[in-house]
C-alpha cells in the first residue's frame, strides 16, 4: 500500500502546481519499488530514504533557463560509480566512491524504467552503507 500524500509533500508544491503531477508520477514509481521509504520534506527538496536518503526532488535548475522543460523537476540519486547517460545532466564526487546524479525532468513518460532502476539501484546502495 503506497502512503498517502501529506500535507507538507503538497505544500512543497504551492508556487509550483504545474509539477506535482510530475512528482506524483515520481513518488507512486519510486514506492512502487521501495513501500516502506520514509519521506521527508525540507525547504529546498522531498528526500527519499531507507537507512539512508537515496533519492530526492527539487527545483535545482541543473541546466541553463533557456533548455529547462516547463514544468520540470530535478531527480538527483546517489551511486558509488559515476553512472554515463545522456539523460543525466550532472554528476559529481561528493566523496570518493560517492558519485551524485541529477537528471531533470519535464514529462512524466521520462519517468521511465531507465530511470527507476537507477532508484532502485541508489536504493539498494544506501541500504548497504
Amino acid at each position: 500500500m503506497i502512503q498517502s500524500v501529506s500535507a507538507d509533500e503538497l505544500l512543497f508544491f504551492d508556487t509550483k502546481q504545474q509539477a506535482l503531477p510530475l512528482y506524483m508520477a515520481f513518488r507512486e514509481a519510486v514506492l512502487g519499488r521501495a513501500p516502506d521509504a520514509r519521506i521527508e520534506v525540507k525547504k529546498t527538496q522531498i528526500s527519499f530514504f531507507n537507512q539512508h536518503m537515496f533519492a530526492a526532488v527539487s527545483f535545482t535548475p541543473v541546466r541553463r533557463a533557456k533548455e529547462r522543460p516547463n514544468p520540470f523537476l530535478t531527480i538527483t540519486f546517489g551511486l558509488s560509480y559515476r553512472k554515463e547517460s545522456t539523460r543525466i545532466d550532472t554528476a559529481t564526487e561528493p566523496y570518493p566512491n560517492r558519485w551524485t546524479h541529477h537528471v531533470m525532468i519535464g514529462t512524466e513518460e521520462e519517468i521511465d524504467e531507465e530511470l527507476i532502476s537507477w532508484i532502485q539501484e541508489a536504493a539498494d546502495f544506501a541500504d548497504r552503507k
